[in-house]
């Protein structure tokens, strides 16, 4: 090896291995950009005003049938969120015009958002407020057969657990096992916006509408027309 070899200086820091970093560290740049994921909400004056308009929004409700009979709004479809979350592709398809997701609060409908956003689905929106903030504008409501809604049932639950492994640990200690079991479920399902509590407690008959109906009953009833501009 020559001296001017060894003498040769080190090349400046990033000269040289720029392309090679970037691609590194983002190898789907030149790729399409990723999904926005994010709801676009909307209050419920909006909603009242698009459904002034016939034709132009298809409001979707994603609480489970009993809820949906107990209250909803009306002219809104009712597809329960496990349905979305299992058939989310088939869904989307049949979505062609303005879309509004609808629950009690709102949680529901942005994880029904977040999987028909996975699936390419647009023009989608989530209703802050839930059905009571439609309601409180006046908004048009279907009243029927009084229920709880999914979430006090799931506080119910997750409360009525806590006690009962609390006052089980005074004799069995290992009980109390069972309340840190409810804790720890109930962190994961902050962590991950699911809720397998939720998920089980809709399947009982309590929660189920007149009669269940197939994916592609429910699938059936959406309208189907073209996109509004």
């Amino acid at each position: 090896m020559s001296r001017n070899q060894l003498r040769r200086p080190p090349p400046a820091p990033g000269r040289g291995r720029r392309l090679d970093h970037q691609s590194a560290q983002n190898p789907y740049r030149q790729g399409p950009p990723l999904a926005h994921t994010s709801p676009r909400h909307i209050d419920a004056r909006t909603l009242r005003a698009w459904l002034g308009k016939r034709g132009t929004v298809t409001v979707i409700d994603v609480r489970s049938p009993a809820e949906f009979e107990t209250e909803h709004i009306r002219g809104s479809y009712n597809v329960p969120l496990t349905m979305v979350g299992d058939h989310s592709e088939l869904l989307a398809a049949r979505l062609d015009r303005r879309v509004v997701l609808v629950c009690r609060s709102g949680t529901r409908a942005a994880q029904a958002h977040q999987r028909l956003a996975g699936v390419g689905a647009e023009g989608v929106h989530v209703l802050d407020g839930g059905i009571a903030a439609y309601s409180a504008v006046g908004g048009d409501v279907v009243r029927g057969r009084t229920r709880w809604s999914l979430e006090r049932q799931i506080r119910l639950v997750a409360g009525a657990l806590v006690l009962a492994g609390l006052a089980a640990g005074l004799r069995v200690p290992k009980a109390r096992l069972l309340t840190g079991g409810i804790g720890a479920g109930l962190t994961v399902s902050a962590l991950t916006d699911t809720c397998t509590m939720g998920r089980v407690l809709s399947a009982l008959p309590y929660n189920r509408g007149p009669r269940d109906r197939t994916p592609a009953e429910v699938l059936a009833q959406l309208p189907v027309t073209r996109k509004v501009a």
